[in-house]
């Protein structure tokens, strides 16, 4: 594991938000990053919901923590679960309003109960509190619940070839980089891996965000290569460059 240092503090964090480049917080479609990653977005919403339903055959509550402006949260919804959702940042908050959800502003707002599946979607990486997070999770989650964690992995051949232009690092808003080692020991005492999965899509995003920040170009094949040979090496080391996690309680 590694660990940006320093980190801001956590009053200074939320500036470090404060973009139309940060895609997360907005549904802004113009330019080349933002069209492929809205048209991308669709198809792994999809393959999200399908995941979860392999894993829980019972649809209850279900909690997004770092929920954006609501996408996935709606698509589970219309799924036939029953959703809550935090996000910390006020402009997403609205935006998912006008989706008609009401999204919390922490852990600590949300009603008194349960969650069969509670899911975030590179989210961890970017929480200060690490330890007080892992041990709210834990009580949130119910018995036979899961939680779902998507976070990159800088152990993958784009995080080697790219180094310091990575942009899966995105410090100083990323505050801890995972490998495949090191989230699962975090998690305990409280949680036990179930099973893991990649997400095959992020070297390709990543590497084109790379390859911008390292040779300023909006747009290069070479990215496209450097993303599918991740992939490929990854078949067999399973290093791939965003994992899926699933833990059940210990």
């Amino acid at each position: 594991m590694l660990v940006t240092s320093p980190q801001p503090k956590a009053t200074e964090l939320s500036k470090y938000y404060e973009s139309d480049e940060y895609i997360s917080h907005t549904d802004k479609k113009d330019g080349v990053m933002a069209f492929l990653y809205q048209s991308v977005k669709n198809y792994s919403l999809r393959k999200k919901i399908s995941f979860i339903n392999s894993k829980q055959k019972t649809k209850g509550s279900l909690l997004d923590v770092g929920a954006g402006t609501g996408d996935f949260l709606n698509k589970a919804k219309n799924n036939g679960w029953s959703v809550d959702g935090v996000e910390v940042n006020a402009a997403a908050r609205e935006l998912a309003s006008q989706k008609g959800l009401k999204l919390f502003d922490t852990l600590h707002s949300l009603p008194k109960k349960t969650y069969q599946v509670i899911t975030l979607w590179h989210v961890l990486e970017h929480i200060p509190n690490l330890e007080e997070t892992v041990t709210i999770l834990d009580s949130l989650l119910a018995p036979d619940g899961i939680l779902i964690i998507a976070v990159p992995n800088y152990k993958s051949y784009d995080a080697n070839y790219y180094k310091e232009f990575w942009a899966a690092y995105d410090v100083p808003r990323h505050l801890w980089h995972f490998s495949r080692k090191s989230l699962p020991k975090i998690l305990q005492p409280f949680f036990k891996l179930e099973s893991t999965r990649p997400m095959l899509f992020d070297s390709f995003y990543v590497s084109l965000l790379s390859e911008r920040y390292k040779t300023e170009n909006n747009f290069s094949m070479k990215a496209f290569r450097i993303g599918l040979q991740s992939n490929i090496r990854a078949w067999r080391s399973k290093e791939y460059s965003s994992v899926v996690y699933c833990f059940k309680k210990a």
